[in-house]
């Protein structure tokens, strides 16, 4: 039943194969190598799918092996894990002295015998178990024998505690009771002449099992008692701070809003007055405020240089301020992948995340046991950052398959070395498969007298037409002309929102001696199709010897089958070089969501044989997140396509490329 099974290091050594000389199966193994094994995903009991067939896997830390198993998708072999189980087992314990030496010159010949052996076992168990009838669990052995009442009350004792305390207390019964409420009173010593004096300014609260209140409700009654004694006096101190904060009084009574004075700002002085939106500021020729174009185009002029060559890559700044001042930080406060283990190993002994973990030391092998409290803690962690909760699993998942059986060293505690394969696991992760060249890809265009065509695709308000013009003003700087197609002919306002954009580039790079401009907008108005004006663009672009087409479209929700069938065909009919997939550095599981489902849809409702999916991303809004970044791994682990802009800001400059290092000391800080 089994179609092919083999034994490899992870050098790219074949120990042994079955059948020996068979090399159907090279493009599936190294199919699982590209997008399992080197990817994170090898943590998961799914079988991975190549074509027509399934293929599951062990790893072998402790030897640097893999042992691979392959056969018919359509077949349900229940059996697989197990002989995966008892193969690796055997091979183990045969060629023990072998794998330990490294001397690998006597070959495995004879475990054909012993691969026959284990597989007619595993086969024969299975039909064995097959024809047996299952057995109806008894009640012992369920799942609702073990909720007892000690275990739901497991972790609320001091509540549970406190309220059965207060319902057996004296003074819970006199509540009820007023005549037998004085009785207990009189029984309670005399307070103290301290606390006697004012009886009533503590509020009520319930009693603990020995009759005094808890640390948490003390601290809470104190905090409201200062607050009501506060209260009277902050209201009255409060007016006349905010009255001459916002604004002067005339002689009418009536307060005047002052004008904001930007004392500390480091902005130049152009850049204030593109800020100014005050009344008596002049307008333009055309009577009307030009503050928002005009004034802002030198600034873009000044910054245009920065952006020649490739981005600048992104560096996320600390927050706490205990990491402000660390050493082991660079000047911008990201720190660079070799300096991520040290950097955490010193924190760790502080409290921080791995604190509770110091003393598992010791020189032994791991197992899933040791890991566990850890892998817990870090799913916790990544999940708190951001990292779909999916996700965060599958990485703790991988991370656990490849450290079981690994011998940890003398001087190496269990958490520094989960959090070291953790690194390296998102290292590999936003580590792109591909390179994705925009500007050389761009000159290859050109050379074959053709544009090169992007399509940005995404959800609605992730900011596809902002970041759009941020890409165009990085092509302009960097000498190629680019076509705007406006192919949101759904939204109102968009049309106009790409002409706003597209008349600010043209003041920062106005047209050449010979009439020829950077930039300019193909348009076709609203309840056009977008396939036929995207058609229409990239002829005028090919006319117009543009190099680079920028094709905006309307945003859509993943579960919209009209619309996402429309970008379908949009990309199926137009074919173009790059699909980029904009998405937000906000959200969380969401990302998964939207991401599978652009892909899935781009894949089953192309009209052609081999439908393009998504190619890049485009993270917006990752200056708003902070420290929770995690929405980088979510997304780059669901398509395994690279992150190729950021977007961190509000001008044209903003744009950045993504440092994985940077993100991953930020992800697990």
């Amino acid at each position: 039943m089994l179609d092919f099974f083999t034994i490899f290091s992870r050098g790219g050594l074949v120990l042994w194969c079955f059948p020996s000389t068979s090399t159907l199966f090279t493009s599936s193994v190294n199919a699982l190598i590209r997008s399992v094994l080197l990817q994170e995903r090898g943590g998961g009991g799914d079988a991975f799918c190549h074509e027509s067939l399934a293929l599951r896997h062990r790893l072998d830390n402790e030897y640097e092996l893999v042992f691979v198993v392959c056969y018919q998708k359509v077949l349900q072999l229940n059996y697989v894990d197990k002989f995966l189980d008892d193969i690796h087992r055997e091979f183990r314990d045969k060629y023990k002295n072998e794998l330990t030496s490294g001397q690998f010159a006597a070959g495995f010949d004879d475990f054909q015998s012993v691969y026959a052996r284990v597989l007619q076992a595993s086969e024969s168990a299975a039909r064995a178990n097959a024809k047996r009838p299952k057995e109806m669990r008894t009640y012992v052995e369920s799942e609702k024998s073990k909720k007892t009442v000690s275990s739901m009350i497991v972790g609320a004792e001091q509540p549970a505690a406190a309220s059965s305390a207060t319902k057996s207390a004296p003074g819970a019964k006199s509540a009820k009771n007023g005549a037998s409420a004085k009785a207990p009173a009189k029984a309670q010593p005399a307070a103290p002449a301290a606390e006697s004096k004012k009886p009533t300014e503590a509020p009520p609260a319930a009693a603990g099992s020995n009759g005094q209140l808890d640390e948490e409700t003390r601290l809470r009654n104190l905090e409201r008692l200062a607050a009501k004694k506060l209260g009277g006096k902050a209201s009255k101190q409060t007016s006349p701070t905010v009255a001459s904060s916002t604004g002067s009084e005339t002689g009418s009574g009536k307060r005047v809003k002052q004008k904001t004075v930007w004392a500390d700002s480091k902005l130049s002085r152009a850049e204030m007055e593109a800020l100014d939106r005050s009344d008596d500021k002049p307008t333009g020729p055309n009577g009307a405020s030009d503050s928002g174009e005009a004034a802002a185009d030198p600034a873009l002029i000044k910054q245009k240089r920065d952006m020649i060559g490739d981005l600048k890559e992104l560096s996320v700044q600390p927050v706490d301020s205990a990491d402000a001042g660390d050493d082991d930080s660079d000047s911008d406060g990201a720190a660079d992948a070799g300096n991520a283990a040290p950097a955490a190993g010193g924190k760790s002994g502080g409290g921080g995340l791995f604190g509770m973990f110091r003393g598992l030391v010791g020189s032994k092998t791991l197992n899933r046991e040791d890991l566990a409290p850890v892998l817990d803690k870090m799913r916790d962690h990544l999940v708190a950052k951001n990292v779909a909760a999916e996700i965060a699993g599958k990485l703790c998942d991988s991370v656990a398959a490849r450290l079981e059986g690994r011998t940890v060293g003398a001087f190496s505690t269990v958490a520094s070395t989960v959090r070291s394969a953790m690194t390296d696991a998102c290292l590999q992760i936003l580590s792109p498969r591909r390179r994705v060249d925009i500007l050389r890809d761009a000159l290859d265009a050109k050379a074959r007298g053709r544009p090169y065509s992007i399509v940005m695709c995404g959800v609605n308000g992730v900011g596809k037409s902002t970041n759009l013009a941020k890409i165009a003003f990085w092509l302009i700087a960097n000498g190629c002309r680019v076509l705007i197609a406006a192919c949101d002919t759904f939204r109102s306002g968009a049309v106009e929102q790409l002409r706003t954009h597209v008349r600010r580039l043209a003041a920062a790079y106005p047209p050449e001696s010979d009439g020829s401009s950077y930039v300019e907008l193909y348009e076709k108005g609203y309840g056009k199709d977008p396939a036929g004006v995207a058609m229409e663009a990239l002829r005028y672009a090919s006319t117009k010897r543009f190099n680079v087409c920028l094709i905006d479209t309307a945003g859509r929700m993943q579960d919209n089958e009209p619309l996402m069938r429309a970008l379908a065909k949009l990309v199926s009919v137009n074919e173009p070089d790059l699909v980029l997939f904009v998405g937000e550095a906000l959200v969380g599981n969401e990302a998964v969501d939207q991401l599978v489902k652009f892909n899935q849809s781009l894949a089953d409702m192309s009209q052609s044989e081999q439908p393009h999916t998504i190619d890049g991303i485009v993270l917006t809004k990752f200056d708003t997140v902070d420290d929770q970044v995690g929405a980088a791994i979510s997304m780059t682990y669901i398509t395994g396509q690279p992150i190729v802009f950021v977007g961190t800001g509000q001008t044209y400059t903003d744009l950045k490329a993504l440092s994985a290092s940077a993100v991953v000391n930020t992800l697990l800080r």
